[in-house]
């Protein structure tokens, strides 16, 4: 197929169209290569000699993907934020695909026509943090292709850290990807990003010292939603009552407090820890990545400023298209704007099939 390098890039400045993804605890394993429809995992075994690039090793052994879809359909790799999982669309998962909203049966990435690819990202729980990159993730997934005889994919769509991997993924392994679409991420972390990020590993640490790890987990999830979300929206959202005495809870805290009440059992501490720290991390070259791309960015994006979107796109040298566009919900908008989402995917994925 070709990559269709030379198609000309345009910039397009969309208006506003118009929750966050949790981890959830994967069913019973299924070691798979069915040739159908029906969901299911692919398990990849992680050789004795897979070193990180921070030289450590995973103690896990193995990587676990999952696949839905016709069986001779062109593959689509799907990720997300580091509360992603395998488990995007709600196909055996109780209704809880994180991105249900893009992924599915006459979706934007269509289940009929596609064959849709999802992976857990590592380091999994095992009560220690790792020092891991955005490569190395790509490189995981590498192996879960391999397992699956996957030689190459028609297209890796990545919000935010999954964009971030999918950067990665293009920049180690060209050969094998024919299209990529990054939403919310860029080609480095911003340094506000980082602080944020920061205060919320120290959050993480000190209430494992204190011996009450998931309070700290619940804590450092308000932090971060604040992040996410912008001024604009609390100010619509959250009226301005006051607490009846100092140390009550303002009607934002009370939301707050409820998101990081929700979380507290599904993400542990280490695994936090490693996965925020590997945002920091993440770089890559744009000049060295020549796969066709689609950017997409939100001008109220504090995580990923629209400036540094801005910047990949004009040194990417094969881009196909920068979409930039408002939204009230800043770096969550790629959960939120369902109908530009689905617009972008659509023509992203007609393009590399025409």
């Amino acid at each position: 197929m070709g990559r269709g390098c030379d198609r000309p890039m345009t910039l397009l400045a969309l208006s506003d169209q118009t929750e966050d993804a949790f981890c959830r605890r994967a069913p019973d394993v299924v070691r798979s290569h069915a040739t159908g429809r029906g969901a299911h995992d692919v398990v990849a075994s992680i050789p004795a000699d897979f070193r990180l690039a921070s030289g450590q090793r995973l103690s896990q052994r193995s990587i676990t993907g999952r696949i839905q879809g016709p069986a001779n359909a062109p593959v689509v790799v799907v990720a997300g934020g580091i509360s992603a999982d395998r488990f995007v669309h709600r196909t055996a998962t109780g209704g809880r695909g994180w991105w249900s909203g893009a992924v599915g049966v006459r979706g934007p990435i269509d289940l009929n026509r596609h064959r849709v690819l999802a992976f857990d990202y590592a380091p999994q729980a095992d009560g220690r943090s790792v020092t891991i990159s955005t490569h190395d993730q790509a490189r995981l997934l590498a192996l879960v292709l391999d397992q699956a005889g996957i030689d190459s994919i028609r297209a890796f769509v990545g919000a935010s850290y999954g964009g971030m991997v999918g950067l990665a993924f293009a920049e180690l392994f060209p050969e094998r990807i024919d299209s990529l679409v990054v939403i919310s991420a860029a080609h480095r972390a911003h340094p506000q990003g980082t602080a944020w990020r920061g205060v919320q590993r120290r959050i993480l640490k000190l209430a494992a010292e204190a011996g009450r790890p998931q309070d700290g987990v619940a804590l450092a999830r308000e932090l971060a939603m604040t992040t996410y979300r912008t001024g604009e929206e609390f100010a619509e959202r959250f009226p301005t009552q006051a607490p009846d005495q100092a140390g009550g809870a303002y009607p934002v805290c009370d939301y707050l407090t409820a998101r990081g009440r929700a979380y507290r059992n599904r993400m542990t501490p280490e695994r936090w820890i490693s996965l925020s720290d590997s945002i920091d991390r993440h770089q890559v070259t744009p000049e060295a990545i020549t796969t066709p791309t689609t950017l997409v960015g939100f001008t109220t994006d504090r995580l990923t400023p629209i400036d540094d979107l801005r910047e990949l796109a004009a040194r990417l040298p094969a881009l196909w298209r920068f979409v930039e566009a408002p939204s009230i919900y800043g770096h969550d908008a790629f959960l939120k704007e369902e109908a530009l989402i689905g617009q972008v995917l659509r023509q992203a994925l007609k393009e590399i099939t025409q």
